[in-house]
């Protein structure tokens, strides 16, 4: 009996190891199994990954016209390296940051893919998606760090050296990306200027062009009448137009389309002849200015303005360097000088008029909208019913404004692209001012009261507000839709909401952070001429 149990118990154990032996040779297969399909399953998804990050399947999706051409021409693509540098290796974090890389790459495919299937590529924008404020996007600052990891290769210039050192050191009070000064480094524009190397301090500027050319003297008015003058020290000018005195009824009626409380009551008001500039102070005016009194990053506000009111001191303080690129990309040269503060564009009148010996300062808003009307007492200076240009009103949404004649005087939302133009887009007014409603908004020299017109009596002579928190802005932008831009039409500057990203403490008295379409034309008065 007891032989018998112990073949039976020795029996069991027997069949329990055959079992377990063959569960463990079950389970050994299925994990070796899943092992391969999982390695498998990752290099498919790795060559698949290998094949949508090469520039073909990158131009499937995107059907940017000259893609391929300003991609071949850019800085990347066109140098003595041979370095070939593919759409990935710009548009996506670097792989060694892999799962920033390979989420940023998920995204991308799916909204690319989205974009694709459900929306016409002839109706994009292409030359507003070449814009900064684009780049910046789509363009991660560890991708170019990554390639660029030598900032100062050899036959850098001493300048390049000063700017690349000052970013450096300065990088995350600055904010600032490689792209916002490289724009066309990846895609080729010939319309696109880098950032000048003197914005930096201790820049040196020793690719200055040959002074033999620059304005010895300004130029001497001896009659009312519109001259050009000589900066001196530069090779500019500037026009400017005589602009004779007279009465105007300032303001709107409350039957004029689209009229607002602080444009009434209207009153008559009498200006004294001045001498108004033909076109917003242009970059290349600002950036001399710049150039010529630049102050160090560091340099406190207080310093600066005690500095530049003391009457006995020669030598201005000018801006600090901008944080980012201040013309947006849009290019320099003629276009208005935008996102200054109305303190800089107060210095520049101060530098403008040490230089020339003549008084030169911002319009007051009497004068800005005397010289903007250029003798008319209609909505704007040439004919037109507001409400027929305007995009506002219920009938909108069925017609379309009427665009043909505003088109011609006005850099408006519906013409500017996104974007201040160059002077020679429009028509002067009767005066022969160009820009005066759109393209940037102007600054004037008073303070912004809304009961301004109910003080003084209906009849002023050369008005001038003095108190208030905020100052007088006129014109509208490129932004702005028709009903904004009479001549009646005032406006404000919104100082700290313009400054909100400024990463400065304090902020900068020189730059606004988050206002593009503001500038200012500068007047001359007759008095302080040699007439």
């Amino acid at each position: 009996m007891k032989k018998s149990f112990f073949r039976f118990k020795k029996s069991s154990t027997s069949a329990s190891r055959g079992q377990k032996k063959s569960f463990f040779k079950r389970k050994s297969f299925f994990l070796l199994l899943g092992l391969t399909l999982g390695i498998i399953l990752a290099g498919s998804l790795y060559q698949t990954s290998v094949y949508f990050s090469t520039d073909e399947s990158c131009m499937i999706c995107h059907v940017h016209p000259h893609v391929e051409d300003s991609w071949k021409l850019s800085k990347h693509m066109n140098n003595s390296s041979g370095v070939k540098v593919h759409c990935v290796d710009c548009h996506l974090p670097p792989k060694s940051h892999t799962w920033d890389h390979y989420t940023a790459k998920a995204k991308l495919g799916i909204r690319d893919v989205w974009g694709y299937l459900t929306k016409d590529s002839t109706d994009f924008d292409w030359e507003r998606m070449s814009e900064l404020d684009y780049a910046v996007t789509y363009i991660p600052n560890e991708s170019c760090k990554e390639c660029h990891y030598n900032l100062f290769p050899e036959g850098v210039s001493d300048d390049a050296v000063t700017a690349h050192l000052y970013y450096e050191e300065n990088e995350e009070k600055l904010n600032l990306q490689c792209i916002s000064c490289h724009l066309d480094a990846g895609h080729y524009n010939p319309n696109y200027k880098h950032t000048k190397l003197t914005t930096v301090p201790g820049a040196t500027g020793k690719a200055a062009a040959d002074t033999s050319a620059y304005f010895k003297t300004a130029t001497e008015v001896t009659r009312f009448e519109n001259f050009t003058e000589q900066i001196p020290g530069t090779p500019l000018t500037l026009n400017m137009v005589a602009i004779p005195g007279g009465t105007f009824k300032m303001g709107s009626d409350p039957k004029e389309a689209f009229h607002k409380e602080d444009e009434a009551p209207i009153r008559n008001v009498t200006v004294s002849p001045f001498f108004m500039a033909e076109v917003e102070i242009t970059w290349d005016l600002y950036w001399a200015f710049y150039a010529s009194t630049m102050s160090e990053g560091r340099t406190p506000p207080e310093m600066v303005f005690a500095n530049n009111s003391n009457p006995n001191v020669d030598a201005i303080s000018g801006p600090t360097p901008p944080f980012g690129f201040p013309d947006q990309g849009w290019g320099g040269g003629d276009r208005p000088a935008i996102t200054m503060t109305h303190y800089a564009a107060e210095t520049f009148c101060q530098w403008l008029s040490k230089k020339t010996g003549k008084k030169y300062r911002l319009p007051t808003e009497a004068e800005w909208e005397y010289a903007a009307r250029g003798g008319t007492e209609t909505p704007y200076f040439f004919a037109g019913n507001p409400k027929d240009f305007s995009d506002e009103g219920f009938w909108r949404k069925f017609f379309d404004a009427d665009t043909d004649v505003i088109s011609s005087y006005i850099i408006y939302k519906k013409n500017s692209r996104n974007r201040s133009q160059e002077p020679s887009a429009v028509k002067a007014n009767p005066f022969g001012l160009k820009n005066m409603l759109g393209n940037v908004m102007e600054y004037c020299a008073d303070k912004y009261d809304p009961q301004a017109y109910t003080k003084g009596g209906a009849n002023v002579t050369d008005p001038l507000v003095t108190e208030g928190t905020e100052w007088v802005v006129r014109g509208g932008n490129y932004t702005s839709d028709a009903a904004d831009l009479r001549c009646a039409t005032r406006d404000y500057t919104r100082h700290d909401a313009w400054l909100k990203t400024d990463p400065q403490q304090p902020k900068s008295i020189w730059w606004y952070s988050d206002i593009k379409g503001i500038g200012f034309r500068v007047v001359c008065e007759q008095n302080q001429t040699s007439i």
